[in-house]
Parts: C-alpha cells; sequence; structure tokens
C-alpha cells in the first residue's frame, strides 16, 4: 500500500519532467533535421544548376552565363536571385561604381557574374561562402563567365570570420557595396560587425536579400531606428536598399 502512495506522485513527476524537457529537445531535434535537410536540398540544387550552366552556357560569356542561369531557373528549383532582382542589383552597381564589393552568400556565382560585369577596372569582388562544395562551384562558374581571380576572389569560411580577416584582403580600401545573401538570422551581427571594423566607406550601400523574412527584421529595426547613420532605398521583392550615412 505504502508503495502506491509514493510511486504514483513518483509517476506523475516523472510524467511532468518528460514533458518539460522533452518539448525542448524534440524541436530542437525537428529543427536540425529540417536545417539538414536544407543543406542537403541546397547542394543538390547548387551541384544539378552548376552542371547545366556549366554544359550549356558559351564558356567566356558572362551574359551567356546568366541567361543559362536565368533558363534553367524557369523550370527548376534555384536559390540565384533571379533576373528581376538582378536587373535591380545592376542598376545599384552601374550608379555607385563601387571599387571594392563584398557579398555574403556566393550560392552558384550567379549574382557574383552580374556584378564582375559592371565594376570599374580597379573594382575587385570578395564573395564568400561557407560550404567548400558550393564555394567550389560557385567559383568555377565565375572563372567560366570569363573573370579572372585578380578580379575576385572566393573566402570559404563564415561571414564572421570574413569579415574580421577583410583587411587582409582590401589592405585599407574600404567597401563600396555589401550584398548579404546568406543567412538572414546573421544580416545584423554581420552589419555591425562591418561597422566596428571600421570597414564601410562613406555612402556604402548594402544590399540584403530575402529582408521580408523574419530573420531579417532584427537588422530593420535597427537601422529605421537610427536614421542619421541610415537610410532605406528601394525594395524588390526582397531585395532592399540600404544606404550607409556614417563615415568610418
Amino acid at each position: 500500500m505504502s508503495l502506491l502512495v509514493f510511486s504514483v506522485p513518483l509517476l506523475s513527476a516523472v510524467v511532468v519532467m518528460t514533458a518539460v524537457f522533452r518539448s525542448p529537445l524534440l524541436a530542437l531535434c525537428r529543427q536540425l533535421y529540417s536545417g539538414t535537410l536544407r543543406r542537403s536540398h541546397r547542394k543538390v540544387c547548387v551541384s544539378s544548376t552548376h552542371a547545366y550552366v556549366f554544359s550549356n552556357c558559351t564558356h567566356g560569356q558572362a551574359q551567356s552565363v546568366l541567361l543559362t542561369f536565368d533558363l534553367y531557373s524557369t523550370t527548376h528549383t534555384s536559390f540565384n536571385i533571379g533576373p528581376q532582382k538582378g536587373e535591380f542589383l545592376d542598376e545599384i552597381v552601374k550608379r555607385e561604381a563601387p571599387r571594392r564589393v563584398l557579398e555574403l552568400g556566393t550560392h552558384c556565382g550567379y549574382a557574383s557574374v552580374r556584378i564582375l560585369r559592371l565594376l570599374p577596372p580597379s573594382g575587385k569582388l570578395l564573395t564568400v561562402e561557407l560550404d567548400p562544395l558550393t564555394a567550389d562551384r560557385g567559383e568555377e562558374i565565375i572563372l567560366v563567365a570569363g573573370f579572372k581571380h585578380q578580379q575576385f576572389q572566393v573566402l570559404t569560411c563564415s561571414s564572421a570570420e570574413a569579415i574580421s580577416s577583410l583587411l587582409s584582403h582590401t589592405g585599407n580600401d574600404l567597401l563600396d557595396l555589401v550584398l548579404m545573401d546568406h543567412d538572414p538570422e546573421l544580416y545584423l551581427q554581420d552589419l555591425l560587425a562591418l561597422q566596428r571594423g571600421n570597414l564601410l566607406s562613406t555612402s556604402c550601400v548594402v544590399l540584403i536579400n530575402r529582408a521580408l523574412t523574419p530573420g531579417a527584421r532584427d537588422l530593420l529595426e535597427y537601422v529605421t531606428a537610427r536614421p542619421q547613420s541610415f537610410s532605406v532605398g528601394r525594395q524588390l521583392d526582397g531585395l532592399m536598399e540600404i544606404r550607409c550615412h556614417t563615415a568610418a
């Protein structure tokens, strides 16, 4: 009888504690599993996109590379910004004529090619990609488009690592244009790191993709609360222009 009296409360406590700890654990497992699936899917998309573009474009012609990307994306899943956002990006690059550009998120090299073909002769692109396979595929497409290594550099590392070592790649040159197309959850911390490092030129333009997703909310709240330092410009389908007003 006494065993029954003590075992019931004990069982109830175990059930409660299990429920308390199981929910966050299950949520974490689902998050990790979902992230693994996304990364796996992205790698498959990168490989298939690369194979199609490499096999069907005219090597040495950047415009042919872009058109082949666009043709592929009409029938397949693609993580590229696409032609409409691409034209918006073109307008910014033509207007700003940046000498130093940082791209966070190389993907298959689509935006890299769009930027490189419009840079002034002294311009250089630093593009950052965390995944080694994706970085290799993106770099090969950039080379296929006809660009040389003195015009660009692919950094295979996290955005934080790239920003911390940026001066070793740019010397005293500051960034005139930054394209953020990696993880929106990292947008704000990377912008703050760029500011702390005094890496942004006066009137540097920061372009953020997927600006309407929840992950980008912290960055938008930060810049809109500081009108003396930033102004939010045009936005096209989640690709948003932010101009910095503070000198480095």
